[in-house]
């Protein structure tokens, strides 16, 4: 289970690590927002709402990799669950198509140069 922790002093991604069943979905799972600067110690609970799976790449096998968002314990989104509101967001003008892409840019080294130099 991934998700994104509290703001301060940045987001930063938490995990948990949870055996699922052959053949189960992930299900939703609660964890202490306290640690994660997402809820006060004296109302610390917080739920993690699977979103989306895909095969874990470093353990391989059956393994998967569970990504979930945040909510509160009545189920609405935490404050800090920004993918709620981009979710809306896409729901709302889903037939249309975004005019822009997300870009990655690579160096390759060999001998601490890059390579070709």
């Amino acid at each position: 289970y991934i998700w994104i922790h509290g703001t301060e002093p940045e987001p930063l991604m938490r995990s948990k690590t949870r055996i699922v069943k052959n053949g189960k979905e992930p299900e939703i799972w609660g964890f202490d927002g306290s640690s994660t600067n997402q809820a006060p110690g004296s109302n610390s609970d917080c739920v993690l709402q699977p979103v989306f799976t895909c095969p874990d790449p470093l353990r391989g096998g059956d393994n998967i990799l569970v990504l979930c968002e945040v909510q509160l314990t009545d189920f609405t989104p935490h404050p800090t669950n920004t993918r709620a509101a981009a979710r809306t967001v896409a729901e709302k003008y889903a037939d249309m198509t975004p005019m822009f892409g997300i870009e990655q840019e690579y160096t390759f080294f060999q001998n601490g140069r890059p390579l070709g130099w």
